[in-house]
């Protein structure tokens, strides 16, 4: 996708953007007035009306029904006639989620060679090869009637002098793990909760729970069990047999001192950039998204597939009506024929509770400037670049890499986080254009604004500014650059804002009835 160089301040030539050259429409990089001139795709059109900022305008006579075009893709048709210079939004385009025309990999695409030499970060390296970029202790309740007693403990620590190497004790608190129906639900918890105490970001871990819960703590000291060396890093406790509340607290700590003297004896090492599993997230998204930061972050991504990285890509509401793209993409017919069944099993999870997919963008993302799920999603696939996908996992799975994958998630910011902590990314790149504040208990989360003016509103929020894109002042590929250096640089210990800020969101995905 190329941009063109915007000016301050606009001109007719660089008050808006087209994307591609079959759009029939163009996105204004600041808000345009009625009587304005712009030129864009080869054509002048004099607005008839006002256009916000990061809104479509009507480049030529687009007839009732006819699609409208943006990226080069459908984004819908006009609910009515539209004359060149108007304003395109929900009050005259209308969704249709259509099909779409896969085109299926003939043959298996091999996996990249990474290159002999890569730039390198300093982080800890675990007994199964992975690495952590934090070095944290965990209190990961197993349900929510042990939550208070998970942050009761890992508050008790608030203010003390914590040893070198031990960036702190965490709580996971959470409202599930009793009430469920016993099958898919209770298991997606399970392998969630599992994720969070084997992660390569957490030394040592406390299950906690209250004792008669659906979510026996059993289930994961059998699970460390079996999985050796992790055996000794993970303990569990009830409050029932630990002596009620206050008790558990004194038990816990008493636990957590030997675990951080394990913790600390631990050193940050040099390890390779392909140690590095990156989450790709998206929320609080504008019209600007799909131009600047989301463009920028798959160029890094594309970055770091060719270093032998992984990134993973997620958000399954916001894939479709671009999913055709992705499965062109696929290393195999297999891998293709995945992708499409996640949201096809989506689908109809939203029938059960006669949703659509078109219910994903939020009233921010419309004033924004995006329209529909179609047309946020072609901006929001643009986190994964272009490179090859290699792998297509459930949420919460473990992610095996190398290379760009996707993780099925919801399009709601801390679940979808949640899905991609558990599955072991070690770093995490939020792109935001309305602002978004969130974080995660042990994994630092890059904070990347589509726009200068969010930008400067969230200064304390955001970590990188790729609104410099639209103004001008910056390339695609640059930002993308800059967000590759960030992240190696918050792998070896540098926080990020929302580190900074103390942000700790975790929320696991409920997906069936309460009991």
């Amino acid at each position: 996708m190329s941009l063109v160089e915007i000016q301050q301040p606009p001109t007719a030539e660089t008050a808006a953007i087209q994307l591609h050259p079959s759009d029939n429409v163009a996105i204004a990089r600041v808000t345009l007035g009625e009587g304005q001139t712009v030129s864009a795709g080869g054509v002048q059109v004099v607005l008839r009306e006002q256009v916000p900022v990061g809104h479509k305008l009507s480049l030529r006579h687009i007839l009732a029904g006819e699609n409208v075009l943006r990226y080069g893709q459908v984004i819908g048709p006009a609910r009515v006639d539209i004359e060149p210079g108007y304003h395109v939004h929900n009050h005259n385009l209308g969704y249709n989620e259509g099909s779409r025309v896969y085109e299926f990999p003939r043959d298996e695409r091999p996996l990249a060679s990474p290159p002999a030499s890569t730039p390198t970060f300093q982080g800890y390296l675990r007994d199964d090869g992975r690495a952590g970029t934090r070095n944290y202790i965990a209190v990961v309740a197993a349900s929510n009637c042990a939550a208070h007693a998970a942050e009761w403990i890992a508050s008790s620590f608030d203010g003390e002098t914590l040893p070198p190497n031990v960036d702190g004790v965490v709580a996971f608190p959470h409202g599930e793990g009793c009430g469920h129906s016993i099958g898919p639900d209770t298991e997606q918890l399970q392998r969630t909760l599992w994720g969070v105490l084997d992660h390569p970001n957490v030394s040592s871990a406390i299950v906690l729970g209250l004792g008669c819960e659906v979510n026996q703590i059993d289930h994961y000291l059998g699970v460390a069990a079996s999985n050796g060396p992790r055996a000794s890093r993970i303990v569990g406790m009830t409050l029932q047999e630990s002596g009620g509340t206050r008790a558990t607290v004194e038990q816990a700590r008493k636990t957590i001192a030997g675990m951080m003297e394990r913790a600390s004896a631990e050193q940050r090492v040099e390890l390779p950039a392909s140690k590095i599993c990156l989450g790709l997230n998206c929320g609080g998204s504008d019209s600007f998204s799909g131009i600047t930061a989301n463009p920028a972050l798959g160029y890094c991504s594309d970055l770091l597939a060719e270093l032998g990285a992984t990134s993973v890509l997620a958000e399954t509401p916001e894939i479709v009506g671009a999913e055709h793209l992705l499965v062109k993409r696929a290393r195999n017919r297999a891998v293709a024929e995945k992708l499409l069944s996640m949201i096809a099993k989506y689908k109809s999870y939203l029938a059960r509770f006669e949703g659509s997919f078109d219910d994903n963008p939020s009233p921010g993302n419309k004033e924004g400037g995006l329209s529909n799920i179609l047309e946020k999603s072609l901006g929001a696939v643009a986190k994964g670049g272009t490179s090859q996908l290699n792998e297509v996992i459930d949420y919460a799975e473990r992610i095996v890499g190398p290379g760009f994958a996707f993780m099925n998630t919801p399009g709601y910011d801390p679940v979808s986080l949640t899905g991609l902590a558990a599955g072991g990314v070690n770093l995490i790149a939020f792109t935001t254009g309305r602002g978004s504040a969130i974080g995660f208990p042990t994994i630092p989360v890059l904070k990347i604004a589509t726009n200068s003016l969010t930008y400067a509103r969230m200064t304390g929020n955001m970590d990188i500014n790729a609104g410099r894109i639209a103004d001008g002042e910056a390339s695609v590929q640059g930002v993308g650059r800059e967000i590759l250096e960030a992240l190696l640089a918050a792998a070896s210990g540098v926080r990020t804002k929302s580190e900074l800020l103390g942000h700790k969101e975790f929320v696991p995905w409920r997906i069936g009835p309460v009991m």
